[in-house]
């Protein structure tokens, strides 16, 4: 493979010069704007809820973490590697005064929902 381009099926990864897989991780996020803030949908499947981190900063809200791989690979070759395992991050800038307090978490089968509320403004 070395030298050569990736098989058609593989065009979403990315690969160096070398033929080289490199590794990332975007996972689909889907954005809602609702009356009292915002409302981001990530989708992590076989992501530990230990491993994620969900963090606002000014306007910006930051969700990274990792997928890691539980299973021990006792083979030497593998025929097929279409599953990320690694570290990820997203970041999406949201207007009107995100509260670090006001951000509520679900995680249910493999989906992240999380919801900020906005600063309501002084009268």
């Amino acid at each position: 493979m070395l030298g050569q381009s990736p098989p058609r099926h593989w065009s979403d990864l990315s690969w160096s010069k070398t033929g080289i897989r490199r590794h990332y991780w975007l996972p689909a996020a889907d954005v809602y704007e609702i009356a009292s803030g915002w409302i981001v949908k990530l989708e992590l499947a076989g992501v530990r809820p230990e491993d994620i981190d969900v963090t606002v900063e000014g306007n910006l809200l930051r969700i990274r973490g990792r997928r890691r791989d539980w299973i021990v690979h006792e083979t030497q070759c593998c025929r097929s590697l279409e599953i990320c395992y690694e570290r990820f991050e997203r970041q999406f800038e949201l207007s009107g005064g995100l509260e670090q307090g006001r951000i509520e978490t679900q995680y249910r089968d493999g989906m992240l929902l999380v919801k900020i509320s906005i600063e309501e403004p002084a009268p």
